[in-house]
């Protein structure tokens, strides 16, 4: 079965106009509509590095309890965070999933990681 869904757990947290803190939420694929329609938008337009806030936007599904994930939130994550979802996002559609393979530098052994658990 094809997971479409990814969770994780951001490395420090979006804090909410009242303080609370979000930290875990989750990630759906992209669509090429969710790739396309947002070069439509005058901020794109205006600004093609807005692209990635609004790609992102549209794909995190939760991010803690906020009860919606749009530009503003995006806008307002620290930097090490939206540098963590701009790569979970790139690995999750480049490879359909979540794991990266990794090779330890001791002893030279080959495994996979799962991405989602690097933000802790």
């Amino acid at each position: 079965m094809l997971q479409t869904e990814f969770p994780f757990k951001l490395p420090h947290g979006y804090v909410d106009a009242e303080g609370n803190l979000h930290r875990e939420g989750q990630m759906r694929l992209a669509t090429a509509e969710d790739e396309v329609l947002p070069l439509r938008d005058p901020r794109v337009q205006m600004n093609p590095g807005y692209l990635v806030i609004i790609l992102l936007s549209r794909v995190l599904t939760r991010l803690g309890d906020l009860p919606d994930v749009n530009p503003k939130v995006i806008e307002g994550l620290f930097a090490g965070d939206f540098a963590y979802l701009e790569g979970l996002y790139r690995t999750i559609n480049e490879n359909g999933h979540n794991r990266l393979a990794v090779t330890c530098p001791h002893c030279a052994g080959e495994f996979e990681v799962e991405m989602s658990g690097l933000g802790e």
